[in-house]
């Protein structure tokens, strides 16, 4: 359903994407995992036709996004990063004119958005700028859907809105998979990945990585170690001064760890930091996540 190749794009001297290739299938939900500044918006614009790639080319359904433009912009649902919908407008009178826009009507495509838009149907009256962020995002969703797209990007859906609605969201969307919708979603939340098909870890600009969720964690090629104490702070700043602990970063209330295992052992790592005067350490060995994958792949150690 789309095939990326080669996409570069530059603004001034920032490099926003480098030698982007890429495939979704059909019916596939595809995520884009990266930070804020990774390139994921650049690349959402381009796909839909908002912007050129400086090389590069890229197709969807067989379209080519510079030449078949119009045939593109008639069958892709874009819903973007900011709420960008008419603030005075009523959520009934949004979705209504969108609806117009592509020559449908909501009566008419009703059962494809019915699932989401029924949840706010009962306030289909009220402004849109007097909406909460959960239903900003429903509405948003209702309005990209309208007209049936045989792909729908999200850029960044669930930033901003309650973890309440980012589970809502997702099982929409788990949804209108089942409908063969293709979705691509961009997201900077490591554990939204878990719920894609595939996903693709992007930093900088460029693809570090594209595989199941799964299939990145099963290739990690080192263990990972969470590791606790009494003071954390202090326990952190020890393991990064260490020199056989390549790797310490923050979880939650833990930090994750990886070492040189020959040169270091778990027990003897936890003598040495017993010496320093910690208190209660505790280092286990866990399964990593894709955060551990994406740290890993960027490089980032101590």
């Amino acid at each position: 359903m789309i095939q990326v190749n080669q996409i570069n794009k530059k603004y001034s001297s920032v490099q926003a994407l480098s030698e982007v290739s890429f495939e979704v299938e059909k019916g596939e939900i595809f995520g884009l995992i990266g930070p804020d500044g990774a390139g994921k918006t650049t690349l959402f614009r381009i796909l839909t036709t908002l912007i050129l790639a400086d090389s590069g080319t890229a197709r969807l359904n067989g379209w080519d996004v510079v030449k078949d433009y119009r045939h593109i912009r008639d069958n892709v649902g874009y819903m973007p990063g900011r709420f960008s919908l008419y603030q005075n407008m009523t959520i009934e009178e949004n979705l209504e004119f969108f609806a117009t826009l592509f020559h449908t009507t909501l009566a008419e495509n009703y059962n494809l958005v019915r699932d989401i838009y029924s949840q706010i149907e009962p306030f289909k009256n009220r402004r849109a700028g007097k909406l909460s962020g959960g239903m900003k995002q429903k509405l948003a969703l209702s309005c990209a859907l309208i007209h049936r797209p045989l792909v729908l990007f999200l850029d960044e859906p669930t930033t901003g809105i309650d973890p309440v609605s980012r589970k809502e969201l997702w099982a929409m969307l788990r949804g209108l998979k089942s409908q063969g919708i293709t979705i691509l979603v961009s997201t900077p939340y490591m554990d939204e990945a878990m719920l894609c098909d595939r996903i693709a870890l992007i930093q900088k600009g460029k693809i570090m990585q594209i595989d199941t969720p799964q299939g990145i964690i099963g290739n990690f090629p080192q263990k990972v170690f969470a590791a606790k104490a009494d003071s954390m702070s202090r326990l952190l700043s020890d393991l990064r001064e260490h020199k056989s602990v390549k790797s310490c970063h923050t979880f939650g209330d833990c930090h994750h760890i990886t070492i040189d295992s020959e040169q270091l052992t778990i027990d003897s790592l936890v003598e040495t930091l017993t010496e320093k005067g910690h208190k209660n350490v505790t280092i286990n060995e866990i399964s990593p996540t894709i955060e551990d994958c994406f740290m890993g792949l960027t490089g980032s150690q101590k």
